[in-house]
């Protein structure tokens, strides 16, 4: 092979082989973007107490615990649901997320975010959201919520 094959044999070469990992960053990055964006609709959805909605994000069977001092307190999607759906009318649900960290792995995503409550005007609560979701028929749902609650240590909150 003379020096000339050589050379646009290396050309080519490094400008194939960085592509498939440009498309794979590419992927990454909308699928994150999808990822956050099933966060943030279903706290929009909790605060329009759209329920409907809130339930095509979660897969059937889909589990939620929270983490109360020591002890695990395990929920179920439908009995959360049902709690948005019967708070008093006129008190505004608002969650406000920080940043979250996304971490994906094919159709495995886990998203990590902190978070402060509201009922209505008022500070309830703050700590940290840990969501599991899966890829499946192209679109991402959560499988999973596990949060901490706390009252104290919890900074600003972001304006909504």
């Amino acid at each position: 092979m003379t020096l000339a094959w050589r050379l646009a044999f290396a050309i080519v070469a490094l400008w194939v082989v960085p592509r498939p990992m440009l498309a794979q960053g590419a992927v990454v990055a909308t699928d994150s973007a999808q990822i956050h964006g099933v966060v943030v609709q279903l706290f929009d959805a909790m605060r329009a107490r759209d329920t409907a909605t809130i339930r095509a994000l979660f897969v059937p069977n889909a589990s939620m615990q929270s983490l109360r001092d020591t002890a695990v307190v395990f929920d179920r999607v439908d009995g959360w649901v049902t709690s948005i759906a019967r708070a008093p009318q006129g008190v505004l649900l608002d969650e406000r997320l920080g940043a979250p960290t996304i971490q994906i792995d094919g159709p495995l995503a886990t998203v990590w975010v902190d978070y402060w409550f509201f009922l209505g005007p008022r500070f309830s609560h703050c700590g940290v959201d840990a969501f599991q979701l899966v890829k499946g028929a192209g679109r991402w749902r959560i499988f999973s919520i596990v949060d901490t609650r706390r009252t104290a240590g919890c900074g600003a909150s972001p304006e909504r």
